[in-house]
């Protein structure tokens, strides 16, 4: 699986970001998927040893969005959540291994219908999301310039 580029401030790619998850996204071309696997500390609960339900949310949006990158490499992947419907099937727990999961379930014009999940070790879907994403708007796009040269991809952690 060949990695993904990440950024420097996001909250859930994002390597410079201090208070940030870090995740690294890889994508898998010949099953349509990108992947992250990692663990959330205690520091991201909601109730004690579960996973706050928006920190769920982030980590989805992002792989299912990421997804998109699959089918158009560079700048044309790059979208904007315009809705997320998020599932909670059962709590997702901190300090054990996840993978989530992203995938296109359809893409034209100028949009995408992705979806994604959060997996256990034993392949239990703790979350899933369904989400529509459209081009990201002018100005976000004008201020990506000064970052662009962030965007890419970064060697692992020793």
């Amino acid at each position: 699986m060949d990695k993904q580029p990440s950024s420097r401030k996001c909250f859930v790619c994002g390597v410079q970001n201090p208070i940030g998850l870090k995740l690294a996204f890889y994508q898998d071309p010949e099953a349509g998927q990108v992947r992250a696997t990692f663990t959330v500390p205690d520091v991201y609960q909601g109730y004690p040893g579960v996973v706050h339900g928006g920190i769920v949310a982030a980590v989805l949006d992002e792989v299912a969005g990421r997804a998109v990158m699959l089918h158009r490499p560079g700048e044309e992947g790059l979208m904007v959540t315009l809705r997320l419907t998020i599932r909670y099937r059962r709590p997702t727990p901190t300090g054990t291994p996840l993978t989530a999961i992203g995938w296109v379930e359809q893409i034209g014009g100028i949009g995408a219908r992705v979806a994604g999940q959060i997996r256990l070790p034993d392949g239990t879907v703790t979350a899933e999301c369904e989400s529509l994403l459209g081009p990201a708007p002018e100005t976000f796009r004008a201020s990506w310039e000064e970052e662009r040269v962030y965007w890419k991809v970064y060697p692992e952690e020793a």
